[in-house]
């Protein structure tokens, strides 16, 4: 009867073990295949990166794809290659701007970019950015609510859009205001 508790002990013990493994297997398969949709990784190699690299926080957008230096601004802007969104208040934004922004505070950015088309243009005066645009860049003081933005806006589709990490604060040192 003692080998019989026994057995079975270790019979439960091992169906405990392979269902933990068996979770935390699917449960890292699950956040990969989440990461990769959430990048749209085109390649093998970008896969396996995710399984031998460490990783960043979900919606970290620290990545340098994902930024845009001063110098990157500067040219888009003299290309006139670029839609600029600020945002920070509108107060921030009156005090001072970086030319060719189009305001959206930060509260209003989701629904700012679920707007048709046509409504769009008519509350920013501007085309509406594109899902697969390659020049949206978001902008704030200082990076932070910059990054959100491109959060929000990664999260509706916009997987190309980037962030100027320096902000205004970077933008108006450098041009002297």
């Amino acid at each position: 009867m003692c080998s019989l508790l026994s057995s079975l002990r270790n019979v439960l013990h091992g169906a405990f073990v392979f269902t933990m493994f068996s979770c935390v297997l699917s449960r890292g398969f699950c956040q990969v295949v989440a990461e990769v949709n959430r990048r749209s990784y085109p390649t093998f190699g970008s896969v396996l990166r995710t399984f031998t690299t460490s990783s960043p926080k979900w919606g970290d957008t620290s990545d340098s794809a994902s930024v845009v230096t001063y110098s990157q601004l500067k040219t888009m802007l003299s290309n006139r290659d670029i839609q600029l969104f600020d945002v920070r208040n509108p107060d921030e934004y009156q005090a001072g701007r970086i030319p060719d922004a189009v305001n959206i505070p930060l509260g209003n950015l989701e629904e700012s970019l679920k707007l048709s088309p046509e409504r769009f243009k008519q509350t920013f005066e501007v085309k509406n950015p594109g899902k697969d645009d390659d020049n949206i860049v978001f902008h704030c003081k200082s990076g932070n609510r910059s990054a959100k933005a491109l959060n929000i806006a990664r999260q509706l589709g916009f997987s190309r859009a980037r962030h100027y990490k320096g902000g205004y604060s970077e933008w108006a040192e450098q041009e002297g205001k």
